[in-house]
């Protein structure tokens, strides 16, 4: 199972949990909310931010485009379950079954879901950036690798180097992430880790046969040697995906 990062998900507008969303079936909500009974319910849309549904039977609802953002989903079971495009912002999913679910461009930024049974679970174009607890055996080196490089874009570079790592443990050859990862340890001040691993993507590319990621390489190297003297400017705010931005444009698109 693959799932994408580069998402674009439209959020759900925010809704208290006992104010109903347009299109919302009243009545589904507050079985769910009085009872935490409603499997097959017709949820889709629902406002239910914040909400205590720790335990709850969701299997095989259809809570596409609801706003469940900062809920508590522990040891719920979604199995099943329809939440596509779901505002889960936060949501405390640990130990939750989401067996099955459909997550496509569900919005699950920050969410926790650590012990949950992520089994068959359809997470393309969704939003995980600064999830917790999710087990390094959903996705494939790539996943990881973007992962990384959009952590790097906002500046949590050690955040970034943790998912090129898990990349490289899935697959070790993989020279663009030994590049991308030599930039984020060039952003934190480690240019020792920062040298190996432009040389390590330098002639990872030239055994490929692949010229331009061995330019680029060798480019970064330069880069790095030069960024140490005293005497060069910082690259100033945004890092090393800004500065070197061209060179990270070409290895997102081409290098995979």
């Amino acid at each position: 199972m693959k799932f994408r990062i580069l998402a674009t998900v439209t959020l759900v507008s925010t809704f208290f949990p006992i104010t109903a969303a347009f299109g919302e079936n009243i009545e589904h909500t507050q079985q769910l909310l009085a009872t935490k009974q409603c499997a097959q319910c017709d949820l889709s849309g629902a406002g239910l931010v914040l909400a205590n549904l720790s335990g709850a039977d969701l299997r095989g609802a259809n809570l596409s485009g609801a706003n469940l953002s900062r809920a508590n989903l522990s040891g719920a079971d979604l199995s099943g379950a329809n939440l596509s495009g779901t505002s889960l912002f936060g949501v405390n999913l640990s130990g939750a079954n989401l067996s099955g679910a459909n997550l496509a461009g569900a919005d699950l930024r920050t969410a926790y879901v650590g012990g949950a049974n992520l089994v068959n679970v359809n997470l393309s174009s969704s939003q995980i950036l600064g999830v917790r607890g999710m087990p390094t055996n959903i996705g494939g080196a790539e996943d990881f690798y973007r992962l990384g490089v959009t952590e790097a874009k906002a500046g949590n570079y050690r955040n970034a180097i943790d998912y090129y790592n898990q990349a490289l443990s899935l697959k070790s050859d993989l020279a663009a992430v030994y590049f991308a990862r030599s930039m984020s340890f060039a952003d934190l001040g480690d240019f020792a880790s920062a040298s190996q691993d432009a040389e390590i993507a330098a002639k990872l590319f030239a055994a490929q046969g692949n010229a331009r990621g061995e330019a680029l390489s060798k480019e970064l190297g330069k880069a790095i040697v030069a960024r140490q003297k005293p005497t060069e400017p910082s690259s100033g705010g945004g890092g090393w995906m800004n500065a070197l931005g061209a060179l990270g444009s070409v290895l997102l698109k081409v290098l995979f």
